[in-house]
């Protein structure tokens, strides 16, 4: 299974201020985005990761990328610093991609597109960055974990549900 997500910034204050996470600490909401994350994705799933991962230096962030499942490729956001983009654990580090997935065309970058390549054909733009905030486009998908209750999410998912417009409550968050 193939699973995308962005934006988790681990590590950060910066959820708690700016986003308005529903954690009391930096700690929790790092333990509650592993646990998700382990969760949903298994040992032998793929996930994207659409950038903003995490503060820290190497070592740190080769330890978070040890505890989390799955084959991991990162999509470059403008909080990843180098300590992240070098880090050993990621299958693939790059600032844009594109896949072919159950028969859907997906464009890959940490930020939000007006237009993508293959928009004309229903190539999908899947981004994080705008945390939810952003008003959505048609086929056109905010994966962070803001916008998708804090976990990651495949492509079923986004095009079988609702998009979530509201912060998540922290009892859908924590489970």
């Amino acid at each position: 299974m193939i699973y995308f997500t962005g934006d988790t910034h681990l590590g950060e204050a910066r959820g708690l201020r700016i986003d308005r996470r529903p954690f009391a600490s930096i700690a929790e909401q790092d333990a509650a985005l592993i646990a998700n994350w382990n969760e949903v994705v298994g040992q032998d799933d793929e996930i994207w990761h659409l950038g903003d991962f995490a503060r820290g230096d190497q070592a740190a962030i080769e330890a978070l990328l040890a505890q989390l499942n799955g084959r991991k490729h990162l999509i470059v956001g403008n909080n990843d610093p180098e300590a992240t983009t070098t880090a050993r654990g990621w299958a693939s580090v790059q600032s844009y991609a594109e896949l072919e997935l159950d028969g859907h065309r997906l464009v890959l970058c940490h930020y939000a597109f007006r237009t993508w390549n293959g928009i004309g054909k229903k190539a999908i733009n899947l981004h994080g960055h705008s945390h939810g905030r952003l008003k959505p486009m048609t086929r056109q998908f905010d994966v962070g974990v803001d916008a998708q209750n804090f976990r990651p999410v495949s492509l079923a998912t986004l095009l079988t549900t609702k998009r979530r417009t509201s912060a998540a409550t922290p009892e859908a968050v924590i489970r």
